[in-house]
């Protein structure tokens, strides 16, 4: 059984995974120069793909899959699938019978510490404040509506999409004694730390009650361009929205008008609408209307699970799904191609 990282690899990632897989699994990884130690080139990867039985990596380059004849078993290093549907990868796994995996969940702790990060930077009006403190200027008069802060403790934070990222924000929020909602596609699921728990069909109803909007869902043919004018309409006059999942579930330009009108109080994000050449015209990696340069936004850019642990975890967890599939044994975190996720 062959195993190709389409990574460069160091020696102790590839210690680690071969400890991980049964013993005599040939794994190989890339040599050489790179730019991105993360990727590596068609060149770099055709003469082991060939005849590979598992591909395991952060990135895809064009026309490997085309060439990987024995290929039955794909790990990807990522928790969404979406970006493997743009490129076409998840059809072909289709057509060719190919399993896939994915790690969700393991970046699930940091992207949630992101998410109550950008729910306090607004709540206490963070970046504004220190940048006030460092022109010397004091805030006057106390008590003002838009210089005073606002409280997480007894207030009311929705959670849409409660998977594995959703359920830690859950569990931070009870920190702040919050009241927190769910919604998501089987409500009758348990869910620990959260109050009450809504189907989809639901929403506009959730949105209507909480303080706090956490987007955390897949990004799917479904939810794609989901949040638009009708659910800022649906949520509560200042209210706060922060999305950790993709950029594409929101509607920009009725993010815009829910910013800049007043309707919603502050946003944050650490993704942005991808306008791709061929989906879209003008082409571009960041809000059109720069809606991250608006003074009640805080963001980064896609930096939520660049974080301590994380990668060391994304391996890790992708080389048990790899034994899985070389012991011929149910794959950990298998993603079904029908879905998506």
């Amino acid at each position: 059984m062959k195993v190709l990282c389409l990574w460069h690899a160091t020696d102790n990632e590839l210690r680690n995974i071969k400890s991980a897989l049964p013993q005599g699994t040939e794994v190989i990884a890339p040599k050489g120069e790179y730019f991105s130690r993360f990727e590596a080139s068609f060149a770099d990867l055709a003469p082991h793909a060939v005849d590979a039985d598992a591909f395991i990596g952060f990135a895809l380059p064009k026309g490997i899959l085309e060439i990987a004849k024995n290929l039955k078993f794909f790990c990807w290093l990522h928790s969404g699938c979406d970006d493997l549907d743009h490129i076409g990868a998840l059809s072909h796994f289709r057509a060719n019978d190919i399993k896939l995996a994915n790690i969700r969940g393991a970046n699930a702790i940091a992207v949630a510490e992101q998410a109550m990060m950008f729910i306090l930077s607004l709540a206490k009006k963070t970046l504004f404040k220190h940048q006030v403190t460092l022109e010397g200027r004091r805030l006057f008069p106390l008590f003002a509506d838009e210089y005073r802060s606002a409280m997480l403790h007894g207030r009311t934070i929705g959670i849409v999409g409660v998977g594995s990222i959703g359920s830690y924000v859950a569990k931070q929020a009870k920190g702040f004694d919050m009241r927190v909602l769910g919604v998501r596609r089987n409500r009758d699921r348990p869910a620990e730390h959260v109050d009450e728990m809504y189907g989809a069909d639901q929403l506009h109803s959730v949105l209507g009650r909480s303080d706090y909007v956490v987007l955390a869902t897949p990004n799917t043919s479904e939810t794609s361009q989901f949040f638009g004018e009708a659910e800022f309409a649906a949520m509560k006059p200042g209210a706060f929205l922060v999305n950790v999942s993709r950029g594409s579930l929101i509607q920009e330009q009725a993010l815009h008008q829910a910013l800049t009108s007043g309707h919603l109080r502050g946003y944050g994000a650490d993704t942005w609408n991808r306008y791709e050449f061929g989906r879209s015209f003008p082409v571009s990696f960041l809000p059109r209307l720069e809606v991250h340069k608006l003074p009640n936004v805080v963001c980064s850019y896609d930096q939520a699970a660049n974080a301590d642990d994380v990668l060391e975890r994304d391996i890790r967890w992708g080389s048990q799904s790899v034994a899985d599939f070389v012991a011929g044994n149910p794959i950990t975190r298998e993603v079904d191609l029908k879905l998506g996720y």
